[in-house]
């Protein structure tokens, strides 16, 4: 009950009339940061009708989830209303949906162009590994009732792990030219890169595989960027993991070599920690002194699950 109300309070200080059902109740609600929105470069915290009206003047935006964190999807839905309710007619580009599936999101947009419902059994979404199509569906039934475009916006799966698993030709000679995907970054950008790939699989993965996986996530970044400025009448929203809406490798960088100049919104929806209470308190959490994004979206969280609780368990002695 005092999730409901917390968003509720949240939704009408915003002065919206956007809300919905709340999401299902996380961990958190008590947090002095959940639900408030930190300008990074301004310092300070803002509302959410202030945030929308900034978004409104981007021309890219792009929304970086956990994307198993139901409440993340619901505030991209609502991020999205926002700019629709403004003015913006955006093309909306997934993270989840990539070139090869292209096809059949067009084929059932042609039969249904407002299906939100059946988007996902049409592109085999509950093969792909991602959480149910049912939370992002919101996201689709506000861009489709305004008759925006939905775009695939990330590699083939299959070109994606051929990259990770060493093959680098597997990727377009067009955008590994147009993006230096032929060499490696720059050294700092590497080695925060193959950290991070390591930190994410637990440190199970040996370093002889790690860059060809920072390969793969240059690759997909690469990529989404095209995506977005690809044909665009309105720029483009893009949903995503957090990891790639990052200002100071992930796609914004290139955004900036495919359009310079325009004006890009980085939003990450951040989970609140129990030890941290302040918003400079995250920034290591992304490996920096800084957090990378032009704005954070504090949540609950999720669960309290350690996803590499499994690999610190001690073996049993076979013998």
């Amino acid at each position: 009950m005092r999730r409901r109300v917390w968003l509720a309070i949240t939704l009408l200080a915003a002065g919206t009339a956007w809300a919905a059902e709340p999401p299902p109740a996380g961990r958190g609600q008590d947090h002095p940061l959940t639900g408030r929105i930190w300008d990074v470069a301004g310092a300070q915290f803002i509302s959410m009708e202030t945030l929308v009206d900034r978004l409104v003047a981007a021309r890219y935006v792009l929304l970086g989830e956990r994307h198993d964190n139901a409440d993340h999807h619901s505030f991209q839905a609502w991020v999205v209303r926002g700019l629709i309710g403004a003015g913006r007619r955006p093309a909306i580009a997934f993270e989840m949906l990539g070139a090869d599936q292209a096809m059949a999101l067009d084929a059932h947009l042609a039969r249904a162009p407002r299906g939100a419902a059946g988007l996902g059994d049409a592109v085999g979404w509950s093969a792909s590994g991602w959480p149910p199509w049912k939370e992002y569906q919101p996201i689709a039934e506000a861009a489709l009732a305004a008759g925006l475009p939905i775009v695939a916006a990330n590699l083939p799966l299959a070109t994606a792990r051929a990259v990770a698993r060493g093959n680098a030709d597997a990727v377009a000679a067009g955008l590994a030219r147009a993006h230096g995907l032929d060499r490696p970054a720059a050294p700092d950008v590497q080695a925060a890169m193959e950290a991070e790939m390591r930190d994410s699989h637990c440190g199970r993965l040996p370093d002889s595989a790690l860059p060809a996986m920072v390969r793969a996530q240059r690759a997909r970044d690469a990529q989404m960027a095209e995506r977005l400025v690809a044909g665009q009448r309105d720029g483009a929203v893009l949903i995503a993991g957090t990891g790639h809406v990052r200002t100071d490798r992930g796609v914004p960088t290139y955004l900036a070599m495919r359009a310079p100049g325009a004006a890009v919104g980085s939003v990450a929806f951040v989970e609140v920690a129990a030890d941290r209470m302040a918003p400079a308190d995250y920034a290591e959490r992304f490996g920096g002194r800084r957090l990378p994004f032009d704005y954070v979206w504090f949540t609950v969280r999720a669960d309290d699950v350690d996803p590499c609780a499994r690999f610190r368990e001690p073996r049993l002695d076979p013998g």
